[in-house]
C-alpha cells in the first residue's frame, strides 16, 4: 500500500475502503462495499460493485468514486493548486466548515497537517 493520503477535504484516501479495494483489485471487496454503502442512501438506487472505483482525491485521470467527481471541496483544491485544504490560505472556508459537520473526525486529520506546516 502506499503512504498516507490525505484528500484535500481531509479524508484520508488510503483508509478508504473504496481506494483499498480498487488499488487490490477486489471484486468481492467492492461489492461489500457497494452494499455497505447503499445502506446510506436507501432512497438512491443501489450502488454496483463496479462504481465502487477510485485511485484517490487527486486523481486527474483516473477512477474516481462518484461523489469524488462532484465534489466542491475537491474542485477547489485542484483550482487552487493545493497539496490539501490544510495548506491553503483560506482554510478554513464556509464549504470545509460545512463538511466538518457531516464528518467532524476527518478534520483532526487537516488541523495535525496545519500544527506540521
Amino acid at each position: 500500500m502506499t503512504d498516507k493520503m490525505v484528500a484535500f477535504c481531509g479524508i484520508c484516501c488510503t483508509d478508504c475502503p473504496a481506494y483499498i479495494a480498487t488499488q487490490k483489485d477486489d471484486e468481492v471487496e467492492k461489492r461489500k462495499v457497494a452494499e455497505q454503502w447503499s445502506k446510506f442512501s436507501p432512497e438512491k438506487p443501489p450502488l454496483k460493485p463496479e462504481e465502487v472505483e477510485c485511485d484517490g482525491c487527486f486523481s486527474i485521470s483516473g477512477r474516481l468514486f462518484n461523489y469524488c467527481k462532484e465534489c466542491q471541496i475537491r474542485k477547489c483544491g485542484l483550482e487552487k493548486g493545493v497539496k490539501n485544504c490544510a495548506y491553503c490560505d483560506e482554510y478554513l472556508c464556509d464549504k470545509l466548515e460545512k463538511f466538518f459537520t457531516q464528518f467532524p473526525d476527518v478534520k483532526k486529520n487537516l488541523e495535525e497537517i496545519r500544527r506540521s506546516l
